[in-house]
């Protein structure tokens, strides 16, 4: 269920695999994706598996509209009934509350300052890269009092794999140069994370950054490599003190 997990301080960390869900078929197993064609009685028993284990009831494992934009929402309980508000990242102080991101080739990013009680997740794909996604989230958080964060930026679709026109890479490299690449065959490619990690510490903010690759990593959802899939999850909450 759990390509990465740490506990550490009052923080839960995870990043969720492929294994131990109820999904079928192109998203077989631990589909977390309600968006993607998949049964959603399927969905939510897998989204409610990753809330029990992460010691979470389901209502307060809180997921996103995501909409590949740069908004990041504060969180100060569950979402009402109904469907979850569009943003791309999100931020709580609120103990007990989980906070998560789907990604298939995106960068998952995981936010923490353990003695503010504050914490974020972000979904970070290239245009919420460029138009600073990360530096809003870190606002954001320290609007609610974080001053020391820590973060975990988690596997997604590698620089070799992320084969892009040239004119895309160079509007990503003017806004974070770390991001510019080459593919496996030589050809223009953009690293996301690599441009995640430079705006982080650029920011003030330490990074762990997790290794491995979405499209390499059979145990990972990967849209660039299968097309119609699933999708895994950055997930991380706030103990209760």
């Amino acid at each position: 269920m759990f390509y990465w997990r740490e506990e550490s301080s009052r923080v839960r960390w995870a990043v969720t695999d492929r294994l131990g869900g109820t999904s079928t078929g192109e998203f077989e197993s631990l589909n977390l994706g309600g968006h993607v064609g998949d049964d959603p009685t399927a969905v939510e028993e897998n989204r409610l598996r990753v809330a029990t284990s992460m010691g979470l009831s389901r209502d307060r494992l809180l997921f996103l509209d995501q909409c590949h934009g740069r908004e990041v929402l504060v969180a100060d309980g569950p979402w009402p009934p109904g469907s979850p508000p569009p943003a791309d990242g999100v931020v709580t102080a609120e103990p007990g509350l989980g906070l998560a991101v789907l990604v298939a080739d995106c960068t998952p990013v995981l936010l923490a300052d353990p003695d503010a009680g504050v914490v974020g997740a972000v979904h970070a794909g290239r245009p919420g890269m460029t138009a600073g996604i990360v530096g809003v989230a870190v606002e954001r958080m320290r609007d609610l009092g974080a001053r020391d964060i820590a973060a975990v930026v988690g596997p997604s679709v590698c620089g070799r794999c992320y084969e892009v026109p040239e004119k895309m890479r160079a509007e990503s490299a003017r806004v974070a140069p770390e991001s510019a690449t080459v593919s496996w065959t030589g050809t223009p490619a953009i690293d996301v994370a690599a441009g995640v990690v430079s705006q982080l510490r650029a920011g003030g903010v330490s990074v762990q950054w997790l290794p491995g690759c979405a499209r390499e990593e059979r145990d990972l959802y990967s849209y660039r490599r299968d097309g119609r899939t699933g999708r895994f999850a950055g997930v991380v909450a706030l103990d209760v003190a």
